[in-house]
Order: structure tokens, then sequence, then C-alpha cells
């Protein structure tokens, strides 16, 4: 609707090159006027998110006209087709030819399955560059597909030149690593997600999550539920057309996504969160009534009528559709700010639809307030508190997550994409204060809510709410940079973080967003130039 359809061919591939160091990063302050700048990066220094080990040594690999793809035959389909993607990534504007041929041996560019390789684990991989190629080594597909996205950082930008010799070996931090964004504030088709995913795949952010439905509008179509989408998806905040997404389309895009080895986390909100599903059917609401579609941003106010046997068929019947359309694991219920549902009703509600979700063959995530009532077995807390979040709250998600719960960190002042960078940023909003780039990335994973262990953090997730966010230059605005620090935060071991190398390894990326019309904000403290 908003956006000229972006085909993969147009994310180009981007690449600078210096002397082959070992990587151990320069540091230097900010670029001013009048300053030096920089000393630039050498080419593994620049990698994002940092590998576990990187070692530059050795001639480099003549990549031109004559590099093919090699995969070995018995690896099979998956790796084929997974070749072939890594040579339409690779090509971008270049028009190198890069034929992807059956067969390990030889030069060129090699995929390699190895169930035996090891400290790589099931994501992992390990990249060898010399004259005679680059060999990307892992034990699962998945593994290769990270292999040709760090591949894609080496490669020159626009045809024939030289990947630097050496070796990375490489694996996450966490198995986790999402990215959330809410098309029912204002609709976004699903071109325009498709392209967020390749945005975020290159970076090794494993997981999209959608938020599918909320009071503005209901965004996939329900068979057994048709009004939800047809009265329900017409609408969105500031009263514009709104939309919605057959379930075919939602296919296609979660097929897309699993091409690039992203699983699809959808979510279906309740029991607040639900006004557009309340004004689609009357029967939905306790006093048999439809309230008017809602085109503004409050929250908290609606509620589904919990006391109503219907309310229950409802709940069976779309997220057994959605299960059906959905190959992940995980099914994602909501749960957050049913200001207007009673805490016992709130407990009862949930307790029977993290039954559904169960008897559909998913696991339940919920938004961190299902700590208050009776988490399932296995179910997963998306926590979104943040610095001023109350202590009682705090301890109901340790609580969770001492009984076995995994938690899912997407803290409102760090990655919460929608929130301000400063006070001059005209989209976005600013209840959990402003975010700036530094303060994003600028804390860890494994130690920030006190009483939950490292084992027990799932992985990260970097929300992108769209109460204000109505175009495409608006939402990669305010998503990145951040989404990048996102991506390191997840995949990077706790050695490997640090802002000052950060930032630098950051600024060497924006060239590449340049090449690939991603509308940025240049973030002060970055030296771009």
């Amino acid at each position: 609707m908003r956006v000229l359809r972006r085909t993969l061919g147009t994310l180009l591939v981007l690449g600078t090159f210096g002397a082959a160091v070992s990587c151990t990063a320069a540091r230097g302050d900010d670029a001013r006027p009048g300053d030096d700048p920089p000393a630039a990066l050498a080419p593994f220094e620049r990698l994002l998110p940092a590998p576990a080990s990187a070692r530059a040594g050795g001639p480099g690999y003549a990549f031109g006209a004559g590099t093919v793809i090699r995969t070995a035959t018995a690896s099979g389909e998956e790796v084929r087709q997974l070749g072939e993607l890594l040579a339409e990534q690779l090509r971008g504007p270049s028009g190198l030819p890069l034929p992807v041929v059956d067969g390990a041996d030889g030069d060129g560019i090699r995929l390699r399955l190895d169930e035996e390789a090891e400290g790589v684990g099931d994501e992992g991989y390990r990249l060898e560059s010399a004259p005679d190629g680059i060999t990307l080594t892992a034990r699962t597909p998945a593994g290769l597909f990270h292999a040709g996205q760090t591949l894609r950082q080496l490669v020159p930008v626009a045809g024939p030149g030289t990947v630097p010799g050496g070796t990375v070996e490489d694996r996450p931090r966490f198995a986790y690593r999402g990215a959330m964004i809410d098309i029912a504030r204002h609709f976004f088709t699903v071109e325009q997600v498709k392209r967020y995913v390749d945005q975020l795949a290159q970076y090794k952010v494993n997981t999209l999550h959608l938020h599918l439905t909320d009071d503005q509008g209901w965004r996939l179509a329900v068979d057994s539920w048709p009004r939800l989408a047809q009265h329900g998806g017409g609408g969105e905040v500031g009263g514009g057309p709104g939309g919605y997404w057959t379930k075919d389309e939602y296919r296609e895009l979660v097929a897309y996504a699993g091409e690039r080895y992203v699983d699809v986390v959808p979510e279906i909100d309740m029991p607040g969160h639900v006004n557009a599903a309340l004004s689609s059917y009357a029967e939905l609401n306790c006093d048999g009534k439809a309230p008017e579609r809602y085109t503004g941003i409050k929250v908290g106010f609606s509620s589904l009528c919990v006391g109503k046997e219907r309310t229950y068929e409802f709940v069976d019947d779309v997220l057994g559709e959605l299960a059906e359309l959905t190959p992940g694991r995980y099914l994602h219920i909501g749960g957050d700010e049913a200001h207007t549902t009673p805490a016992a009703d709130y407990a009862a509600f949930m307790d029977r639809a993290q039954a559904v979700v169960g008897r559909h063959g998913k696991t339940v995530i919920a938004w961190h307030q299902l700590a208050a009532a009776r988490p399932a077995g296995g179910a997963v807390l998306q926590y979104w508190g943040h610095d001023k979040t109350p202590a009682a709250e705090k301890a109901g998600v340790v609580a969770a997550a001492k009984a076995g719960h995994p938690v899912i960190l997407s803290p409102a002042d760090r990655l919460y994409l929608d929130m301000k960078y400063d006070a001059a940023t005209k989209p976005g909003l600013a209840w959990a204060g402003h975010v700036p780039v530094e303060r994003a990335y600028s804390w860890d994973p494994g130690a920030y809510l006190a009483g939950v262990p490292e084992s027990a953090v799932l992985g990260v997730e970097a929300p992108l709410w769209t109460e204000t966010i109505a175009t495409r230059a608006d939402w990669e605005y305010m998503a990145f940079p951040r989404v990048l620090g996102l991506a390191e935060l997840g995949w990077s071991q706790a050695g490997s973080l640090g802002w000052d190398d950060y930032r630098r390894r950051l600024a060497a990326q924006g060239p590449r967003l340049d090449a690939q019309e991603v509308n940025f904000h240049r973030a002060p403290g970055v030296p771009w130039n």
C-alpha cells in the first residue's frame, strides 16, 4: 500500500577493504569538525554482530566472474536452495553469474554440512577464506545461512575484488533473537514486512513477532469469524482505511521468512486490546452490544467477556486456524494491559487460553503480566518493563523464571523501537523515556533482571509499535540503527560487547544501509563518516 515492492536483489552487499590484520578493533573518540577521522577498521573488525572469533591471515580469495558456489550433492535440496539464495544476495548489482553447482570440491564458495563440526552449535558456523576459495561449514542449514550473511559483509560492493584471508568461528549467545512489528495500529503490507525480514536476517535475527490484532485493527482473515477481518480490519489509528492479510498472504510471508531461517511468532492479544474483535461481533461483549471501531491510541479499556462460553469458542477457533498456518512452535497470546478485566477473571481466562494453545500443539508466549496469573508449564514470558517498573512486578517475573519459565527480554527503555531517540525525534512516543542508540545497546541481557540467571533468558526482542508509525520511512528511521544493536546483543558473546568498539562497527554499516535505501537515523556519537 505505501511502498514499492522490494525484491531481495535490491538488498545490496557492501564491503570496503583495508589490510588483513588481527581482530583487535582500534579505538577512538567521536569524529568532530576539524578532527582526523578514526582509523579505518580492517574487514574482520567491521563484522556485525561481532563474531565469537575472527582471525585475519594469509592471502585472500579473488571474488569475480569465475566464482561459483558449490554444494555437496549429499547435502540435499535445502542446501542447494540455500546456495541459490546466497548467490542472489552476493550478486547484488554486479551482474556476476555466480552459478550454483553440485560437488563440494574445487575453487569457489563451498557450502559444507558437517554434523560433527565442533564449537558451533545449531546455528553457528566456520568461515575460512584462502586463495583457493571460501569454505562455509556448519552443522545445520541455518548455520550455513548465517555464514553466508557474514560473507556478505566481506565481499566487495559491486563486482570483482578480494575477500580477505582468514577464519571466522561463530555461534549465537541466545537462541531467540527477535524483532516485532505491530501491523494492528497501522496496517502494513506483506511486501513491506518481507523487506524487514531481509533486513533482519542479514544480521542473524531469527524471529519475527507479528502483532496482528489490537483495539484499532484485526489484520488476519479467520474463516470461522469472517467479520474480524472484513469489519475489524477496516480501520487504524487516525481513521485510515486499514486492511488485512488473507491466509495465503500470511502463508507467503511465513514461507519467505522460513527460507531465511526466520521463525514467525503470531500474536492475538487477549483478553484486552480487543476492541476490533468486539466491534466485529456483538456476542463477544457481555452486554451483547458491539462498540464502534476505535482510531485512538489509549490502552487498557477493552476486554473479552470472560464469563461467556462463546468467548472460548472464539479463542479456540482463532488460535486453531492460526496454529494450522504457523509451522513454528510458538503462539503469542498477549495478556498485557487488561485493566478492565478483574484479576480473578484474568487468571481464569489465561488458564483456558493457554490450554487452547497446548491443544493445538504450540507453546505459549505471553507478555510478562502472565506472571501475576498461572503460567502454564513451559510458557514463555516476554518482559517489557523498564527501570521504573515496580519491584513487585519484577519479582513476579523472577519467580516465574525460577519456576522454569524462559524469559524474553524486551525492556521498553532499551528495546522499544517506537521510543523517541531524543526530544527532536518526530515520530514515536516517550512514555518510557528517550532511547538513544547507545542506551539501546549498552546493557547485558544475561544480567539485566536481578535474580534471573542467564540460563533462564531465552533471548531478546525489539518491538516496534506503530501508533505513530504509518510509513516505511518512519518505520525504518525508528528501527535503524537500534535494531542492529538488538542483533548483536542476541548473537555476540558477552565478552565481545562494548560501546566504543560497537559504534565504530556500526558506522561501517552506514554505507551498507545507504546502498539498501534504508532510511536510518545517523545517531550522534557514531563516527558515520
